[in-house]
């Protein structure tokens, strides 16, 4: 991890508004001009980027930046961050919805798939917009959280549907909500009474880690039992923040799971997952899917 304050961009920014969330989320990198003030680019990368950003989002936080290898293409956060030619190869198998949630949905923004449990979208704005992602279908297209008139219609099949029992609370991504829209969002699946457990699914602790803050974690505890799954992807991206942000989570007493997604040349090799499977439990962190 290079010192933010050794890339020119950056030199000038005081500790204060680095470790500032809304400072990270507002000063992404959505630009093939911004990124070549932190890395060496390839002329692949370039015509990736300019190409992708017709149809595609790209962003990339600050502190997600300082990760990547300036000299190496080949680097596992570049990867996941930078976009590439081949994401715009539509192929006769691909599908826009290729997980089905738009079938399985009986309310906007709900999916109802498990008799039990449910995914409530809240946002489709995410803090990156990793290359991976499946739900690019939605996320990014207006980087904003979905209002509360807007989820009523899913709050309202959850009270009526009193076999929910568990909500998956997704997006986009939760935790760039405030603090606020999140307590309202917790709150009012809490009143339900038959939802006994909710989870919250975030790449915040990983791109994104000054999000994590005591204030949220003293919200989140007033709602328990809470769950949070976060998506480490390679033992690169286990930072001294990354660290810190999990080691308040789980110091409120919330159990974290990791979904990693196997990725070809970041980490489908034994000995790389080995290593952020040891880094996740050395973190309080369970190692619950790999996709």
């Amino acid at each position: 991890m290079r010192n933010y304050k050794d890339i020119t961009i950056w030199k000038d920014v005081p500790e204060e508004k680095w470790n500032d969330w809304h400072w990270q989320l507002a000063n992404r990198l959505t630009s093939v001009e911004q990124l070549k003030n932190i890395i060496n680019m390839t002329p692949d990368e370039e015509k990736g980027i300019r190409d992708c950003l017709m149809n595609l989002r790209m962003a990339i936080t600050p502190h997600y930046a300082t990760l990547m290898d300036p000299n190496n293409p080949k680097c596992s956060v570049r990867l996941q961050a930078i976009p590439t030619e081949a994401e715009l190869i539509r192929d006769s198998d691909d599908l826009d919805d290729p997980t089905f949630e738009d079938i399985d949905s009986p309310a906007k923004h709900l999916t109802h798939r498990y008799p039990d449990r449910v995914l409530l979208l809240t946002t489709d704005q995410c803090a990156m917009y990793c290359r991976h992602c499946t739900r690019r279908r939605l996320v990014g297209t207006n980087d904003a959280a979905y209002g509360p008139e807007e989820l009523e219609p899913a709050f309202q099949y959850i009270e009526k549907t009193t076999e929910i029992r568990d909500v998956v609370i997704s997006g986009g991504d939760p935790l760039t909500l405030s603090t606020e829209r999140l307590e309202q969002i917790l709150k009012r699946l809490r009143s339900i009474p038959h939802i006994d457990i909710m989870r919250i699914g975030s790449r915040v602790p990983v791109v994104m880690p000054q999000r994590i803050t005591d204030e949220l974690c003293r919200m989140i505890k007033k709602y328990h039992p809470i769950f949070i799954n976060t998506h480490f992807n390679s033992p690169k991206e286990m930072t001294k923040e990354s660290a810190g942000a999990l080691a308040k989570l789980a110091n409120a007493g919330i159990p974290l799971g990791n979904q990693s997604v196997l990725l070809k040349g970041i980490n489908d090799c034994p000995n790389i997952m080995k290593r952020l499977v040891q880094a996740l439990v050395k973190n309080r962190v369970r190692p619950y899917y790999l996709y």
